[in-house]
């Protein structure tokens, strides 16, 4: 059991794909602060916004296994489409859901206006932009280029 700990504990691949993550969220974090908004600890755990953090950390992780197990080994072709396929679920199936909920948003705010209905909001910041993704994307490559050793 001892070994199993240690070896979470010095896995560097989990780590650093763990730092990217947090980076990325915490410069969502002073993005929303800069922007005059007040801290929301729910800022740690959201999804959408710039940068994509999911973006980061696939993209850290992809890296990371293709410099442990090389670029041409099978782990790190599988974390590379696995990459890529969460990139392009951010930027266009859950993207297309948040604006489902904008226009499902505006249709509960006509039938409100009109006391008809009385429901909760839904959340309509889900996905990202493809800048968003690209750019989280780079800061997964950047936290990969400075920390992986």
């Amino acid at each position: 059991m001892q070994d199993f700990w240690r070896g979470i504990f010095c896995n560097q691949v989990l780590w650093i794909t763990i730092l990217s993550w947090a980076i990325a969220q915490g410069i969502k974090i002073l993005i929303g602060i800069a922007g005059g908004k007040k801290f929301s600890f729910y800022w740690i755990l959201r999804t959408g916004g710039m940068p994509s953090a999911h973006s980061a950390a696939v993209v850290t992780l992809a890296f990371s296994l293709g410099k442990e197990e090389g670029f041409s080994s099978p782990v790190f072709a599988l974390a590379s489409i696995i990459a890529l396929i969460t990139m392009f679920d951010a930027q266009t199936w859950r993207r297309s859901i948040g604006v489902q909920a904008r226009v499902l948003n505006n249709i509960l705010d006509d039938f409100h206006k009109k006391r008809r209905v009385g429901e909760e909001r839904l959340k309509e910041l889900v996905g990202h932009t493809p800048v968003e993704v690209i750019v989280g994307g780079s800061i997964g490559f950047i936290v990969f280029l400075l920390f992986y050793r």
